[in-house]
Order: C-alpha cells, then sequence, then structure tokens
C-alpha cells in the first residue's frame, strides 16, 4: 500500500481519497440505485410529466418527456436572480396542459436538495404567478373600459373564473431561512417587471393555466403513505414536484452486494465532465445493465468500448447520410434534381473556411457560411443570417440578420416563427 509522503498536504490526502472513491462505476452504480427511487415517485403520478433539469438530472431515468434548465447558482445566497435567459416557459406551457409536471435534480451529499429546487424554481413559478395576475387585471380592467358587452361580459367571466383567489405568494421550503425569504420577497416585484418586460408570451401561459403554480419538494427522506397519495387535480394549484434524486446523508456509505462492494456518491451526475469519461446519459441508459453487471474493475474499459463504438457509428452515419434531393419547382440553380454527395464536399474546392457546411444528422438541414449560399449552393430554401443580404429569390432565401446585442436574439427568434415560410430541404445559416 502506497501511503503519503509527510510533506503531502491533508487537501492532496483528501483529493487522493476522494478521486478514489469517486471511480466511474461507483457514480453509475450511484445513479442506478437512485434511478429507482425516482421511477417510484414518478408512478405515484403517472399522468404528470417527467422533466429534467440539465444536466445533472438528465442520468437519473431512461426516460423524459422533455428537460429544463434552473440554475443553482441563480439560488445562492447573495447571488439571488430571475433569469430572462432562462425562462422555461414550456414547463409553465406543460404543466397548464397536463395539470402539472414533475422535475428531477440532484446535489452532492449533506444537501437535501440543489439551490435551483430550494429558491430557483420557487422564485420561478412566484414571478410566473405574479405576471399572469398583472396580465389578467389588466384585461379585465381594459374589458371594462372598453365596455364591449357581447365580449367583454364573456372576457370578463372568464378572468374572473381563474383569477379568483389566484396565489401570488411565495412559497419556499422550510430549511430556507427567514432572513433569505425576506431577501427574495423585496426582489419579486423588481424580477416581475423584468419578466414582462422580456417580450416572454404570457397571454398564453395565462391562458394554460387554470390553477397558480407551486412546488412542492420530494426526497428520499421523504414519508408517503402509499393509500394516501392525492390525486394532483384534486390541490387548488399546478404542482410543480421537486424530486432529489439522492439521498441526503452526510456519512460516508459502503454498500455491497452478492458480487461487487461500492461506494455510494450523492449527487453522482454532477459535474459529468469529471467522471464520465465521454459516457453520455443516452449511452448508460442503452447499456445499463451491461455497465452495471461488470463490476468496478472491468467498468472503464466497458464505458471506453461503448464510447468508441458510438463514436464510430456516428461517423459513419455522418459519411453514409441521406442525399439531398433537391426537387425541379424548388431548384435555385438548374431544373434538374440534383443529388449532393455530403462526403464529397469535404475534400472540394468548397472545403475551406468560407464554404464547409455541417450536416446535422438525417435531418436534410446544413449550417454553413453565406459565400457557400452566394454561390448558389442547391437548396430549397435558405435563412441567412449574415447582416448582408443576397441577391437571391426572395420567396426562398429570408433574410434574418443577427446583430452582436444579446438581448436581440428573442426578437430574431420572434420573426422567424412569424414569416409564413415552408422549409423543404435545409436551412443554411451564417456562422
Amino acid at each position: 500500500m502506497e501511503f503519503p509522503s509527510e510533506r503531502t498536504s491533508i487537501y492532496k490526502v483528501s483529493r487522493i481519497i476522494r478521486r478514489k472513491e469517486n471511480t466511474l462505476y461507483n457514480a453509475l452504480r450511484s445513479i442506478y440505485e437512485d434511478s429507482i427511487f425516482v421511477g417510484e415517485i414518478s408512478q405515484l403520478w403517472p399522468e404528470l410529466p417527467l422533466l429534467a433539469n440539465l444536466r445533472c438530472g438528465l442520468w437519473y431515468s431512461p426516460k423524459f418527456h422533455s428537460n429544463c434548465y434552473f440554475k443553482s447558482t441563480d439560488g445562492h445566497t447573495n447571488n439571488l436572480s430571475f433569469s430572462t435567459f432562462r425562462l422555461n416557459l414550456h414547463v409553465a406551457l406543460l404543466a397548464g396542459q397536463k395539470g402539472g409536471v414533475m422535475i428531477v435534480d440532484s446535489t452532492r451529499k449533506g444537501k437535501r436538495f440543489p439551490d435551483s429546487m430550494s429558491k430557483t424554481i420557487p422564485i420561478w413559478t412566484c414571478v410566473l404567478n405574479r405576471a399572469i395576475s398583472y396580465h389578467r387585471a389588466r384585461l379585465d380592467e381594459y374589458a371594462t373600459l372598453k365596455n364591449e358587452s357581447n365580449i367583454s361580459d364573456e372576457l370578463t367571466s372568464n378572468i374572473e373564473q381563474d383569477y379568483s383567489g389566484w396565489d401570488c405568494s411565495l412559497h419556499l421550503p422550510l430549511w430556507v431561512s427567514e432572513t433569505e425569504k425576506a431577501m427574495i420577497e423585496a426582489r419579486l416585484e423588481g424580477w416581475t417587471k423584468e419578466f414582462e418586460a422580456s417580450g416572454a408570451d404570457i397571454a398564453s401561459i395565462s391562458l394554460s393555466l387554470r390553477k397558480p403554480l407551486r412546488p412542492l419538494w420530494i426526497s428520499q427522506k421523504t414519508v408517503i403513505w402509499l393509500n394516501e397519495v392525492p390525486e394532483y387535480d384534486s390541490w387548488d394549484f399546478t404542482p410543480v414536484i421537486l424530486i432529489s434524486a439522492s439521498s441526503p446523508s452526510s456519512t460516508f456509505q459502503k454498500l455491497s452486494t452478492s458480487e461487487f462492494s461500492w461506494n455510494y456518491i450523492a449527487g453522482a451526475g454532477d459535474d459529468e465532465e469529471s467522471w464520465a469519461r465521454s459516457l453520455s446519459p443516452n449511452l448508460f441508459w442503452k447499456n445499463v445493465y451491461d455497465l452495471i453487471s461488470s463490476g468496478p474493475d472491468l467498468c472503464n474499459q466497458k464505458v471506453a468500448n461503448i464510447v468508441e463504438k458510438d463514436r464510430v457509428y456516428r461517423a459513419q452515419r455522418g459519411e453514409n447520410a441521406p442525399q439531398v434531393s433537391v426537387r425541379p419547382s424548388k431548384c435555385l440553380v438548374s431544373t434538374n434534381t440534383l443529388d449532393v454527395d455530403i462526403p464529397s464536399l469535404a475534400g472540394d474546392e468548397k472545403s475551406s473556411d468560407n464554404y464547409a457546411i455541417s450536416w446535422l444528422g438525417s435531418t436534410n438541414i446544413a449550417v454553413g457560411r453565406t459565400p457557400l449560399a452566394a454561390d448558389k449552393f442547391p437548396a430549397d430554401s435558405i435563412i441567412n443570417c449574415h447582416k448582408v443580404s443576397l441577391s437571391m429569390d426572395s420567396e426562398a432565401c429570408l433574410h434574418l440578420p443577427i446583430v452582436v446585442c444579446i438581448t436581440e436574439w428573442l426578437a430574431f427568434a420572434r420573426n422567424l416563427f412569424l414569416e409564413n415560410y415552408h422549409i423543404f430541404s435545409f436551412f443554411l445559416f451564417y456562422l
């Protein structure tokens, strides 16, 4: 056994121990064990869609309805914020359509819930509830001022039905201190104004949600009586059920089976770059039983083989991507059907920096630089994001320049979906 030298610091020793504990097999086995708990909770309300909070949460179930992105840093003490760049509006719309959602995440040992669940998501639900309340109040006032009898009566009745008793209060878990709760409440009004000014489609969310959003917290320490599980539609709110996948125990856990012993890692799915060795959640779940049964000694080699096999498969798939057939009626250059040989593009004169294109899987969508479009590369439709427009058929080319300011991305996306263009083969973006 190799002992650390006298000059080795305690910090280095702790890192050596931690590295030994956090082997790849320990991480994958811990994720697998935690996923059993996630599966059990999701079956309590099978009608509710299960969402993964990226990126850690994506490891804890083989199948998710969708995903979301609530950052823990937005809920850190002294760094509290509401992000208008991560609005997660699809979560609110989905909750309105299905009657609620379940979100999966995890955290390192010593904590029951990550800050994304303790504060970021509760702030998000409260801000959205307030914005919906203000939106409906404005509609009510507008209908009253206009005094449109045949429309405003129906509109007002709908507002009264949804708006009466609408909960706009902040709901936090018990372990968040009163001091921090007061800090959050003092900033809610400002965050709501920022949300309203972001250009978000509050009207659609308001129409989708019949009840206000409200978070609920479930961890492995939560006691649930299976014969008393309430129906989600019996609540007077739309539940956002937050599932913390990992055990919150702060003590070291060494577990054993009949074949192997392993060390449990709470929040093992976090910081995947440091341990996953290019293994993705999708690859893990495709090969989960093979990996779990391989044991600690063979796991690393198994993962390396799986990752390499997937890399080769993807490379071959790119070389054998489907041909793009340009129909005569839409062809920009020739009236004859043209097959574009994708692999050959990498070796001809159009493979320079100005002409390189990248195909997105088998979608018949390509990304490239504007000179390629200017050279009349055959395509059904083109989206030009360069500031300089192309002298091409306006029906086949849509000019949507991307400006430097990041705040203009929302306007770009809005214009993209408002335009009534049908894309037949692929888009060509400026890079």
